[in-house]
């Protein structure tokens, strides 16, 4: 087996491996590498290792290192790698893929997801989402961080899989049954900064630069000198991903802190490697890119001087309805809280609502307009939460512990009947109400402490009302328990019923085109900021809402009544009068179509 690794600084490289599940120490001598002719920087060596076996490499005489492109970490980050031969699985279904449009992507964490916190008994969990309409499973980090439980996004191994979850074979697994029930699988990569505990990258090469900095310290080097090969680090392992465990596409972490000063830009060189992997393989794969930036170069074609992703998470749409549902104005909910009905409207007509508006978060211009005529509206996700707008609140708290039944059915809505990609997250389905909080397991006292003093810092300058002794301490392992779902809530009220209505919902965005179409010309709105009501219109389909606690709501159609027909309602479907006035119950919604 070929062993190889970049490690352009080291003046000698040596592979440590040891047969089976014996530490790299107590195995073969160690195996000297030759520099690579042709491969500036690289070393190689031969060794007759196999599956499983574990091996670590030597810098300099230096103490044994883990591979930087590890598959396999089987005693965690900054031990010994463990070789993974991907053809050994036996893989049980095919799979000609499933595209992005058409999509409703489902946020699930897997150590929360259920107690067990593993690959396969989230696996066998997926029936539920099957049955639930969604199509595609969008797993968070699954790469090695620190202890048992966290986030994911501490993760300092991109190439190699969580043992805890199940490691590369348990992901497969998960991935294939996933298949097997016609869902899609799209995992959360972090490119843009690696984790404080057992991150020994930098021993190796330039992997990181003091050229840019980002809020977790030394950019990754993407444009100083070195660059070359960390670009190809971070592309081959997205390719990996979509190549070894069969995933269909991957969402990217916070791209505005990929920061890259080079012709082309790191991502448009990522972009093209997955489509064209896409072509060899004949199965469809796609980027999503989380960006706070709103811009249009995101998703626009490389051809036209943008980054070719196919897709990118759309805050402006969260905070505009979330402040229109909780009447929330602190911190980035301001700009939208003044008119929430109207930033609503402006989102789902137009994608951004800071489309080179002033920010008073920002306190500057923001954004740039998108044309919806040129870039298909499925190329937004549109959510009503997500893990970050719910695990970031001080006690994590989910819409359901603050909102009724009523607007809860209001939100999935909006979002399951707007023009682009709906994504839902774990549980929303049936107004869950267990938190989901910010939870870490550091193993290292000083960095566990800093981050307690970090997260309490946020959550202060983002103005949480509350008391902060009630904030969960991220470290304390009640924080994990007490996010985990709580999966006897959909057999109990309300939580029954809303899961009906979100299977109603996802079932009429299966069967009615009008609602994936991405021409812009067919979605119209018309709101009454005072009268709490919003009209959503998508071609001859119309979604009424009335967020208003107190009034009934009047909503002229413009339609005779004796055109439409009630497709789906909360609490119960109903009709315009014969003036072709809907009177709308307070927090209630009714689809209506023709």
């Amino acid at each position: 087996m070929l062993f190889e690794v970049w490690a352009p600084r080291a003046g000698r490289v040596a592979l440590k491996w040891a047969k089976g599940g014996a530490g790299p120490r107590a195995g073969e001598p160690p195996v000297p590498m030759e520099p690579d002719g042709d491969r500036a920087g690289w070393w190689c060596a031969r060794a007759p290792a196999r599956d499983g076996d574990r091996y670590a490499f030597r810098l300099d005489d230096g103490p044994p290192l883990p591979d930087p492109r590890a598959a396999r970490l089987p005693d965690g980050p900054g031990g010994p790698a463990a070789v993974v031969e991907h053809e050994l699985f036996e893989w049980r279904h095919p799979w000609p893929g499933r595209p992005l449009p058409g999509a409703v992507l489902y946020e699930l964490h897997v150590g929360t997801y259920t107690p067990e916190g593993t690959f396969d008994a989230a696996a066998a969990r997926l029936r539920h989402l099957a049955d639930l309409g969604v199509t595609h499973v969008s797993l968070m980090p699954v790469c090695p961080f620190p202890g048992t439980h966290g986030w994911g996004y501490d993760g300092v191994a991109p190439w190699a899989v969580h043992e805890p979850y199940g490691g590369p074979d348990g992901l497969k697994r998960f991935v294939d049954a996933a298949h097997g029930l016609g869902l899609g699988v799209v995992l959360d990569v972090v490119h843009n900064h690696l984790g404080p505990s057992g991150n020994h990258l930098p021993d190796f090469g330039p992997y990181f630069t003091e050229t840019h900095h980002t809020p977790w310290g030394a950019s990754v080097n993407l444009d100083a000198p070195g660059s070359d090969e960390v670009r190809g680090y971070f592309i081959g392992s997205a390719l990996a991903w979509l190549r070894d465990y069969r995933l269909d596409g991957l969402r990217l972490d916070a791209v505005h802190a990929l920061h890259d000063d080079r012709t082309p830009h790191f991502l448009a060189k990522l972009s093209a490697a997955v489509d064209a992997l896409a072509g060899r393989l004949g199965r469809p794969l796609f980027l999503i890119a989380e960006s706070d930036q709103n811009d249009p170069r995101t998703t626009a074609p490389r051809e036209s001087g943008g980054y070719g992703l196919h897709a990118q998470w759309n805050d402006d749409f969260h905070h505009a309805l979330h402040s229109a549902l909780t009447g929330e104005s602190q911190g980035y909910y301001a700009d939208f809280a003044r008119a929430p009905l109207a930033a609503l409207a402006k989102t789902l007509t137009g994608g951004f609502f800071h489309d080179g508006t002033y920010s008073s978060f920002r306190g500057r211009v923001h954004g740039a307009p998108l044309d919806l005529r040129t870039t298909p509206a499925y190329r937004l996700l549109a959510y009503a939460q997500t893990h970050d707008q719910v695990g970031n609140r001080a006690l994590g708290d989910r819409l359901a512990a603050g909102l009724s039944p009523g607007l809860l059915a209001c939100a999935a809505a909006l979002v399951l009947c707007s023009p682009f990609t709906p994504m839902l997250f774990m549980g929303e389905e049936w107004g869950a109400t267990t938190p989901w909080q910010y939870f870490t397991d550091h193993t290292d006292p000083e960095l566990a402490e800093a981050v307690r003093a970090g997260r309490r810092r946020e959550f202060a300058a983002h103005e949480w009302a509350g008391d902060s002794a009630d904030w969960p301490d991220p470290q304390d392992p009640a924080t994990r328990d007490r996010s985990v779902l709580d999966w006897t809530e959909p057999a109990r009220e309300p939580h029954g019923s809303l899961l009906a209505w979100y299977r109603t919902l996802l079932t009429l965005r299966h069967e009615l085109p009008v609602l994936t179409d991405p021409d812009p010309r067919h979605t119209e709105v018309r709101h009454d900021e005072d009268g709490r009501w919003l009209l959503l219109r998508r071609g001859p389909v119309r979604v009424a809402v009335n967020l208003g606690r107190r009034a009934t709501a009047a909503i002229p159609l413009g339609t005779p009544a004796t055109g439409l027909e009630a497709l789906a309602g909360w609490p119960e479907a109903r009709l315009p009068g014969a003036d072709g006035v809907l009177r709308l119950p307070p927090e209630s919604v009714v689809v209506l179509g023709p």
